[in-house]
């Protein structure tokens, strides 16, 4: 059985963080029974969840969990995709990962009412009265994260548009289609699944879930991947 190491369920999704939510869903595509075990953020290898342990062999990162199971486990998760198909769903997967990821990180940690509804309840295990010590570091640290990667140098007017282009390329991308790709799941859906529900999340207003909910063909593919992989 393949752990995989995660936070919980936060906020009406299955994981609070779009990482953990890809990886759960590289492991229903594949087919893979896991469990999950949400005490071992001190121990992740690189700092960060996910991770799992495959009898034995940890794996650190959503992507190389991706990586593993194509090559342990033997499954394809872009079968039936051509060169081309294929490097278009890793661009639409990276361009959430490297540049929407941000946004989201934004309007969760920076912007204060969407901090306490949201990444505040986190801090619920330390005790008072270090905890508002404790969020203020830990929102520094964000802040200064955003700022050195460049997003945080803009205005939330500007965060919030450059964030709104990419939903619009996801809503233009998916189009018609069941997936990202086609008429079956592709791993960019564990991704981009990932990210689409993370901004739905009805905890935070916020103008981009504004702008994700104008999208009928969003809220459908949202709703179409939780009906298949995440109830009953």
């Amino acid at each position: 059985m393949i752990t995989l190491y995660t936070f919980g369920p936060y906020f009406g999704l299955p994981d609070a963080s779009p990482f953990v939510i890809k990886a759960m869903l590289l492991l229903k595509f594949a087919g893979l029974a896991y469990s999950e075990d949400r005490g071992g953020f001190g121990k992740a290898p690189k700092g960060k969840l996910p991770y799992i342990n495959d009898g034995g062999l940890v794996v650190a990162d959503s992507t190389f969990i991706r990586f593993h199971i194509e090559k342990k486990h033997g499954f394809d998760f872009d079968s039936g995709l051509d060169a081309a198909q294929k490097a278009t769903a890793w661009t639409i997967e990276k361009m959430c990962e490297e540049h929407l990821y941000w946004a989201l990180v934004a309007s969760r940690w920076i912007y204060g009412a969407n901090f306490a509804k949201g990444p505040a309840q986190f801090f619920k295990v330390v005790p008072m009265p270090f905890r508002p010590i404790i969020q203020r570091l830990i929102r520094r640290k964000v802040k200064k994260a955003l700022k050195s990667q460049g997003f945080g140098r803009h205005t939330s007017g500007e965060q919030a548009e450059l964030a709104i282009a990419d939903i619009k390329a996801l809503a233009t991308l998916i189009g018609d289609k069941a997936f990202v790709m086609g008429e079956k799941p592709c791993a960019a859906d564990a991704t981009v699944f990932a990210f689409v529900a993370s901004f739905l999340a009805p905890v935070f207003e916020t103008p981009i879930r504004t702008a994700v909910e104008r999208h009928a063909n969003l809220i459908g593919y949202r709703d179409r991947i939780l009906r298949r992989y995440f109830e009953g």
